[in-house]
């Protein structure tokens, strides 16, 4: 574990990386059930509550291991055993989710019991691995312990949360000053540690497919939606039908896009010191697709006649996180780039009325599925935008930087 050359050519996520990222579906897929759920039923505080917790802390524990396995992927058995050791911390987090969702919706005590054993687990093969890269990497040792000394005092404080059995208010503000000492860790260790060799369009590439991993939610609304309609319960198959499938296809491949428009890796590899606000920034971003599947399953409890939501409430709950979506977009682009095109500000407002138009034509009663037609359209100006001009100024950009 003397670690990974951060300059090394052709560097591609691995398959024991694909195969870790698979748990988070489970995570993710979990939050956004849940999250559709609790809207459908009007719990709208308890279920946005719960699902930013849940995206968080799911996010959380992929970003950790992302940026070791970046420079220290041995590829040997013991890494192979301590990388399976935390998916079934992932996993047995995802199990405790919808308890937590539903200790929140009660409104006395966040039940976090199988959340924080699943992070035992998670964190303690993630501190083993730090303490042997410590041992191994000599020149690195100072950054790695820090790291693992960081987690280890987060991991006593959930610990702590989790036998005090405090308030929702209690238990958040707990989590966020635990969430600071946890992240605490990278910035002493990269900043004034030396850091860790960690590889730039390594990173870039695995933030992409968990990107892509989130854009299934997106998918797997748009079925779910359908299936609502030709389902037993539906009318049946009808132009209504063909028009839903057509926009949920065309809102996920215009999300994936955007994002993909961008050449975070290049970025990454001469600003490596802009890479935090860049990396976990974009906990946000995830949280912003998965909730817009959760918004599309929503849809189709209105379809069915299952939501206590109106068509303006259930346009709602896709549009705000398709804004939020692309609104990160171009924040985290600004952030890794520090370059400001006023184009950009066009593009954001032609994003605006789109999704407001959206949200009007459902006030003024037009049937839901046209008004997710208007709102898959959200993403294409950014797409129509860069294909037609802000490739250029992107160039330009580049070539500044």
């Amino acid at each position: 574990m003397g670690g990974r050359d951060p300059g090394e050519s052709h560097r591609a996520a691995t398959p024991l990386e694909l195969l870790f990222d698979l748990t988070f579906v489970v995570g993710f897929g979990t939050a956004a059930n849940e999250l559709a759920h609790y809207l459908a039923e009007g719990h709208v505080g308890a279920g946005l509550t719960g699902f930013a917790f849940a995206t968080f802390a799911v996010s959380w524990a992929w970003i950790n291991f992302t940026w070791f396995a970046s420079a220290y992927d041995t590829d040997d058995w013991v890494f192979r055993v301590a990388t399976m050791v935390q998916m079934l911390g992932v996993l047995v987090l995802a199990l405790g989710l919808p308890a937590m969702f539903a200790s929140i919706d009660e409104g006395a005590k966040v039940d976090n019991a199988v959340m924080v054993a699943g992070y035992i687990v998670m964190r303690t093969a993630m501190v083993f691995q730090w303490l042997r890269a410590a041992r191994q990497d000599p020149g690195r040792r100072s950054a790695c312990l820090m790291y693992a000394t960081t987690i280890s005092v987060a991991q006593l404080g959930w610990i702590a949360l989790l036998v005090a059995q405090t308030s929702v208010l209690v238990t958040f503000l707990w989590v966020t000053a635990l969430v600071l000492v946890e992240l605490a860790g990278p910035v002493i260790a990269e900043f004034r540690k030396g850091g860790t060799p960690w590889h730039a369009h390594h990173v870039a590439e695995r933030y992409g497919l968990l990107v892509i991993i989130a854009l299934g939610e997106g998918l797997l609304g748009t079925a779910v939606v359908v299936n609502a309609l030709i389902g037993p319960e539906g009318p049946g198959w009808s132009p209504d039908v063909v028009v839903l499938g057509l926009a949920g296809t065309a809102l996920t491949f215009g999300m994936w896009w955007i994002y993909f428009i961008l050449p975070f890796g290049a970025l990454l590899h001469r600003h490596r010191e802009r890479s935090f606000g860049w990396g976990y920034g974009q906990i946000v971003l995830f949280g912003a697709l998965v909730a817009v599947g959760a918004g599309l399953h929503a849809a189709a409890y209105h379809l069915e006649h299952h939501s206590v939501l109106g068509t303006t409430g259930t346009v709602l709950t896709v549009a705000i996180p398709i804004a939020l979506y692309v609104v990160s977009i171009y924040v985290l682009y600004y952030q890794l780039s520090r370059a400001f095109d006023p184009f950009h500000l066009l593009l954001l407002a032609g994003t605006a009325g789109v999704v407001l138009a959206s949200i009007a034509m459902a006030a003024a009663g037009t049937p839901m599925v046209w008004c997710l037609a208007v709102l898959a359209l959200t993403p294409w100006v950014t797409v129509v935008g860069y294909e037609a001009v802000g490739y250029r100024h992107g160039e330009e950009s580049l070539a500044r930087l």
